[in-house]
């Protein structure tokens, strides 16, 4: 019980200090847990119940699994559990699975369509019922590993950001487990055994190049135990003027500017916003 204990507060004081940064859960707010039966989003939920016991502010959860007909499907013991804990739920079936199956050729990724297919789900889920946010479960390593998916392979400096509002405004998405570690989450979920149900599309493919970024962060950390946490902190510390995005920056015109006294936006100091991380932050 002492390992667990100790997993958990250092959980809560990550999970705690990424809703605090970003502003992530207010007064009154209706969550939506994306409960998939991993290892992530079963941590997610659990250290959200424990913070919706020891907040200042008041929030409901609610936890949403979408079963997507794969073969061997069994959310026997999930239902227990979430029975166990208290947490009101749903379980909605949508065969996605055959869609992805019919769609996607032998030996090509099912993880963009199947993703699509499900935030489709999720979204009008939550608008249906009322919920104004949607928790999922990424954590610390997955936001890493997309910037370096994105950059060596679509050629873009993009990620998963910790909270934002959907393309037609109508849903604030946040991500608790932003600064929580992969293998931190993995023991955890070991430790409380949860009822995972293992994925038999995304999980079941061997060679995605999230795989491969995971070997090749996995290997730089070996050498320096501080990249991924540099990773991390290289998406809250960018410098527009110090890359070649045009829309940043007009090279075209910096004659222009010559002698003049400018500040970049990327040297103004910024403040926390005075959100008051003592609401979440456990120590």
């Amino acid at each position: 019980m002492a390992k667990v204990a100790e997993l958990e507060k250092k959980l809560l004081h990550y999970t705690g200090k990424a809703i605090a940064d970003f502003g992530m859960i207010r007064n009154g707010d209706k969550i939506m847990v994306c409960l998939s039966g991993g290892k992530d989003s079963f941590t997610m939920l659990r250290v959200l119940q424990l913070l919706q016991y020891r907040a200042k502010v008041r929030f409901e959860l609610f936890a949403f699994t979408l079963d997507q007909a794969q073969p061997g499907w069994n959310d026997q013991a999930l239902r227990r559990w979430l029975s166990d804990h208290q947490i009101p739920y749903e379980i909605l079936m949508r065969d996605t699975y055959s869609i992805v199956k019919s769609k996607i050729p032998e030996g090509q990724t099912y993880c963009s369509l199947c993703s699509r297919l499900r935030r489709g789900i999720i979204y009008r889920y939550a608008e249906e019922k009322g919920f104004n946010k949607i928790a999922l479960g990424h954590h610390r390593d997955d936001l890493v590993r997309t910037l370096l998916m994105s950059i060596l392979y679509n050629g873009e400096i993009r990620s998963m950001p910790p909270k934002l509002i959907s393309d037609n405004k109508k849903h604030i998405i946040i991500r608790p487990l932003a600064y929580c570690q992969e293998k931190d989450i993995a023991e955890y979920a070991k430790e409380m055994a949860f009822p995972i149900i293992p994925c038999t599309l995304c999980g079941s493919q061997e060679n995605l190049m999230r795989k491969r970024i995971k070997m090749l962060v996995d290997q730089l950390a070996e050498e320096n135990p501080k990249v991924p946490s540099n990773i991390l902190h290289a998406l809250s510390a960018i410098k527009p003027s110090q890359l070649m995005d045009k829309k940043f920056w007009d090279f075209k015109g910096l004659e222009k500017l010559q002698g003049e006294a400018v500040i970049l936006e990327d040297e103004k100091e910024e403040s926390d916003g005075g959100y008051g991380m003592e609401l979440f932050n456990s120590n």
